[in-house]
């Protein structure tokens, strides 16, 4: 587990402040390697790359977690916008939102801030 202050300055403030990183911008956007995305902050295993799709909004995008018990989801009314904000259950820090507008059999699109996951190859 990482220390907080050992965050770089982007993963700070998306993790710990709710912040997003500019799309387009994160490391794994456009990562097609097969692995595993875990917190940045707990290490804790979250996204599968087998669930990963291009949905053309810039950020990472999965259908599903690779372990609901890993994640929250909590109501986000924050800039006026009602969505569902995605957290690690383990160190609450903030990954992004999850949208009802996935290509998945639930619908769903789980947004993620590439600064708020480390890749583990396979």
């Amino acid at each position: 587990m990482k220390k907080v202050e050992d965050l770089t300055s982007e993963e700070f403030e998306v993790t710990q402040n709710k912040g997003t990183e500019a799309p387009f911008s994160g490391k794994y956007h456009n990562n097609k390697d097969d692995g595993t995305y875990h917190c940045t902050v707990c290490d804790k295993s979250l996204f599968s790359s087998d669930t990963k799709f291009d949905s053309g909004t810039g950020w990472p995008s999965f259908t599903t977690p690779a372990n609901l018990e890993n994640i929250i989801l909590r109501d986000d009314i924050s800039n006026g916008i009602k969505r569902t904000e995605v957290i690690c259950k383990h160190c609450n820090a903030h990954l992004g939102h999850v949208f009802n507008d996935g290509p998945g059999p639930d619908g769903q699109r789980y947004c993620i801030n590439s600064c708020s996951l480390d890749f583990k190859a396979k």
